[in-house]
């Protein structure tokens, strides 16, 4: 499933009137959004559309889950429906392959009723059936920057005809590293294109790009840009890092928490937690950089559909996953840079949705937690957790990641290890937590237990 945009009821009244018919798009757009049932557009999209579409460069920032994807690919659309096939005319830059992935979905499902044909171009594939589309097969590529320079250098890409290139994700492709990959592709292109660059956030690397490569943007900014997504319900749970696992295996004793992403700092950690978890019966799947493709497509289907109620990943999928109705994202390692807290909780809440976001602070990552504070603008309440020691059987030798071989835990079943009776823990009859402050109503049913 692509990213489910254009999105219905958006916020705020300036743009809440705002319909896709108002718009500057052709029936054949109109009649491929209408049929994903959708009517009103988004601040962003109401926006950033007119502009697009009337050829200018655009410069917009926006939360993550607010439909930036619809805001450059419709007026892609609209600008090269009249042109003749077999020849590229638009390039979306993207940091992932999932996000690479998902906008190439979205692109055929918009553009049902036109003859415009996509591509998605990334990495962990082979590369054949990538080239037949670069030689001609699609007149509008997504791509990751590494891959698409593979192809490149060997020759036969030709950009002569190119008339429009979005930078999708900017931020966070240049937080991967991804800055002279950019770079060379932006100056191997015709200068004569209009560029536009989507961003959840505007640190000064961004803004140089933007003033080297763009040409009198215009800017469009939606709500403040390292503002984590409305509707998310925060909550710190301090806790020694070796209880860390058991505490997360507690939290997901609540029925409510029914699709969980977990977020670990390193792939062995995320590797190590899942082990865990599939150890205690809990349906999980992983995904981190050290899986193959299809370990990944896989594992975020799974997901999807919920074969899987647990995620544990990397940073990776920070920006690389749109899942619908992920109901909380849990940060099991507090993030070093405190704008990725802002991309990992985006993960919920999407579409006007509410979602919970947990936070497993240990006392070594409080200096970074309190940057994490700092950005947002205010303090994140606590819950003060008793004292416990769980009896946490030893993981099993199933290992994920790596190459060969099934990964995925088994489906379902209970936790077999019983309760977990600690001193002072939650089923020992202790005074509980003081909760500073109440989430959403999912995470005070999780601790009225305690």
């Amino acid at each position: 499933m692509s990213e489910p945009e254009p999105r219905p009821r958006p916020s705020g009244p300036a743009t809440s009137a705002v319909k896709f018919d108002e718009l500057p798009l052709r029936e054949v757009l109109r009649k491929g959004v209408r049929e994903m049932g959708y009517d009103a557009a988004t601040p962003i999209q109401s926006r950033a559309i007119p502009e697009a579409v009337g050829g200018r460069d655009v410069v917009a920032t926006a939360q993550t889950g607010t439909g930036k994807t619809a805001a450059f690919l419709l007026p892609i659309l609209e600008r090269t429906l009249d042109l003749p096939p077999g020849r590229i005319y638009a390039l979306v830059l993207t940091p992932t392959r999932e996000l690479a992935l998902q906008a190439e979905t979205f692109l055929q499902r918009l553009g049902r009723y036109t003859t415009r044909r996509g591509a998605a171009i990334y990495g962990g594939v082979g590369m054949e059936p990538q080239e037949r589309a670069l030689r001609g097969g699609a007149e509008i590529i997504v791509a990751t920057p590494g891959r698409l320079l593979d192809h490149m250098n060997r020759g036969y890409v030709d950009f002569r005809a190119l008339r429009i290139l979005v930078l999708d994700e900017a931020d966070r492709m240049l937080d991967m590293g991804f800055l002279p990959d950019v770079r060379r592709i932006l100056t191997a292109v015709p200068r004569d294109r209009q560029t536009m660059l989507f961003s959840a956030t505007m640190p000064p690397e961004v803004v140089r790009l933007a003033r080297e490569f763009l040409r009198d943007p215009r800017m469009v900014q939606v709500g403040p840009a390292t503002v984590a997504a409305v509707g998310v319900s925060h909550l710190a749970l301090p806790v020694p890092s070796h209880l860390k696992a058991a505490l997360l295996r507690e939290l997901l004793r609540d029925e409510t928490m029914t699709s969980v992403l977990v977020f670990a700092r390193t792939k062995h950690r995320a590797d190590r937690l899942a082990r865990q978890l599939m150890g205690w019966g809990i349906p999980v799947t992983v995904i981190h950089g050290n899986r193959s493709q299809s370990q990944r497509v896989r594992a975020l289907e799974g997901f999807r559909e919920g074969e899987h109620r647990v995620l544990v990943a990397t940073d990776i999928a920070a920006r690389g996953i749109d899942v619908e109705g992920v109901s909380h994202v849990v940060n099991y390692d507090v993030p070093h840079e405190s704008e990725v807290y802002i991309h990992r909780v985006g993960r919920t809440a999407r579409a006007q949705r509410r979602g919970d976001a947990f936070t497993l602070v240990s006392p070594e990552e409080q200096d970074d937690f309190d940057q994490i504070q700092k950005l947002l603008g205010f303090e994140i309440p606590k819950a003060r957790i008793p004292d416990f020691a769980y009896d946490a059987p030893a993981p099993p030798r199933t290992a994920f990641g790596g190459g060969g071989g099934r990964h995925e835990p088994r489906r379902g079943g209970r936790p077999r290890d019983g309760r977990g009776r600690g001193r002072g823990g939650p089923r020992s009859g202790g005074s509980g937590p003081r909760r500073d402050a109440a989430p959403s109503r999912p995470a005070r049913r999780t601790y009225r237990r305690w």
